[in-house]
């Protein structure tokens, strides 16, 4: 399955067709009626090995689709031309098939090598076969994971390829392709630095560096008001990275479990805008920032809890998810929507600490009971029903690796970076930022908004949920809290971030020298590279590191008559 960032490079590809010129002979039709076939844009082996010959000779007929209104399901319509058949019937003859006829196919037509070609090309460095881990190796400084939902498909191939190799290590140019055709899109993305952080290496050198200053803090204490929270050692500090387009970077303790607590505040208020939109959630919870401690017995002058971020609010949040459901399908509703936000990975549950919050939870009780007697909530609403569905939603489990794919969706969207689904109304999505902006750090909101500026929302139990909008998600975390209920090494390394990166919602993304902008790479803007470009252009860019394949001329490379194939790139997020 196409990854929904995949646009960028099919765009290049129709800009690239367009400058180049076309012989009399091509320009006669551009439909045959021969046959056709229609699919989604998982095309099958052939197609896609094929891909950067289909791309340049569709768009070339058609050029008038560029200027068409994106708005229908991405899709790819096949065209088999009369040259295509008789081409077919030649190679049956000869008895070719599989991939070699694919290869002669090409050479016979005169095309440039497919976009797996030049993959395995780049990755072999002039060899004539690729050792597995090297390509792995190479995938890994793009940023991918192996496990990433979206190259399961390669490499469930490539394990199996490996089973039926000489020495189960190396790969031939055709048994590479076999194992990158099904995602060779999003591995050109990768290796031609098209994410969002094209040297992911170098972003990373600096986290680790970050991360390395912010463990030396010794101050804070960790939260014992919670009696399961105490038991937490105040050694523990991990960060992770997930950026939108699924680059992942993890250190320190990022796999150890630990409760959301107040983090799935703005979570569980982007489910209930979801459902119901801002509207009527907003006719229960103010906007505003309360000024006040987050648990304090106190509402705005419309007698409505200020804001979703403190307590007051996030329970009156809890009691719009599912209304009149049991708590264990509101529950289960809650857990489903965080798990696709985290992208299947880790979401569990700690019922020790669900316990503990219940038995020392009565100024939460107290709460609820004015709450109750101001008729904050809907009507009917049990309301020591939806405490104990509270308690249960910030004993919820993550670590740092899951939430901060979660993170990552929001800075997406809604749309989770590593499954391509989407989870969250780009309304729910808006409006939870904005209130994680000027909300989301407790009493520090308003200094976190003026030196980090950036949406967070933080909780006792020493995690910072961070989004750097469009960009990526991050999560910080480590127990020990300052006076005011922060995670201190957290707080460190979000400051630090800002300072050396122009991450900063108001920094100047063109005249800020003094920062370092991991959007660009060799001092260009991101955007930049997305320009039309030539078809020559394109090749050296993908063949930077391989010399091996023979030069074909732009006349020679436009004469294929075997297949066309139009594209119709609609409704696909950038």
């Amino acid at each position: 399955m196409l990854h929904f960032r995949s646009s960028t490079l099919l765009k290049e590809l129709f800009e690239t067709t367009l400058k180049r010129p076309l012989s009399s002979s091509r320009q006669k039709t551009w439909l045959p009626t021969s046959r056709r076939c229609f699919g989604t844009a998982s095309t099958d082996a052939r197609s896609l090995s094929n891909q950067l010959k289909l791309l340049h000779a569709a768009t070339a007929r058609r050029p008038t689709l560029r200027a068409a209104p994106f708005a229908a399901p991405f899709r790819s319509y096949c065209v088999k031309t009369e040259g295509a058949v008789q081409l077919d019937e030649q190679l049956k003859k000869d008895g070719v098939s599989g991939e070699t006829g694919s290869d002669k196919r090409r050479k016979a037509a005169g095309i440039l090598p497919s976009l797996e070609d030049l993959l395995f090309y780049t990755v072999a460095e002039g060899q004539e076969t690729i050792p597995a881990h090297k390509f792995l190796t190479a995938l890994k400084t793009t940023g991918l994971r192996t496990g990433d939902p979206r190259l399961k498909e390669c490499m469930d191939t490539l394990k199996e390829t490996l089973k039926n190799t000489p020495d189960g290590v190396t790969l031939d140019r055709h048994q590479f392709k076999k194992c990158v055709q099904s995602n060779i899109v999003l591995l050109t993305q990768a290796f031609r630095k098209k994410f969002v952080i094209p040297d992911f290496q170098s972003f990373t050198s600096h986290i680790d560096e970050l991360y390395e200053s912010a463990k030396n803090l010794s101050e804070g204490q960790v939260a014992d008001y919670i009696p399961q929270l105490a038991k937490f050692s105040p050694d523990l500090w991990a960060i992770s990275v997930c950026t939108v387009d699924g680059q992942r970077h993890t250190v320190g303790d990022t796999k150890v479990p630990f409760c959301l607590q107040s983090c799935v505040k703005p979570l569980k208020y982007a489910v209930a805008v979801h459902d119901h939109g801002t509207e009527y959630v907003h006719s229960f919870i103010g906007k505003e920032p309360s000024g006040l401690r987050f648990n304090k017995l106190f509402l705005n002058e419309d007698d409505k809890p200020h804001n979703p971020m403190v307590n007051a609010g996030a329970i009156v949040c809890t009691s719009l998810i599912k209304q009149g459901a049991s708590n264990a399908e509101k529950f289960d509703y809650v857990m489903n929507f965080l798990k696709d936000m985290a992208g299947h990975e880790y979401v569990g549950f700690s019922n020790a600490t669900f316990q503990s919050e219940r038995e020392s939870g009565d100024r939460n009780f107290a709460i609820g009971y004015y709450l109750k007697e101001k008729k904050c909530f809907p009507e009917g609403t049990d309301m020591t029903s939806i405490l104990d569905f509270y308690f249960q939603l910030c004993s919820i489990e993550v670590t740092c690796e899951s939430a901060s794919v979660m993170a990552a969706t929001l800075a997406n969207g809604g749309i989770c970076p590593i499954s391509g689904e989407r989870v969250l109304s780009p309304e729910a999505v808006r409006n939870t930022l904005s209130l994680m902006h000027s909300c989301g750090m407790y009493d520090f909101s308003g200094q976190f908004a003026f030196h980090v500026g950036l949406p967070a929302k933080s909780g006792v139990s020493g995690g910072i949920l961070l989004v750097v909008p469009n960009v990526m998600g991050i999560m910080c975390w480590s127990p020990p809290l300052d006076k005011l209920g922060n995670s201190v090494r957290g707080i460190q390394f979000c400051t630090d971030l800002v300072e050396l990166f122009n991450f900063h919602n108001y920094d100047n993304l063109r005249h800020f020298a003094k920062k370092h902008d991991p959007r660009r790479e060799g001092g260009d803007q991101r955007l930049h590279s997305f320009g039309p470009m030539d078809y020559e252009s394109l090749q050296q860019e993908l063949a930077l590191k391989a010399p091996l394949w023979k030069k074909v001329s732009p006349t020679e490379s436009h004469q294929d008559s075997s297949t066309t194939v139009v594209y119709r790139m609609d409704n696909v997020a950038e």
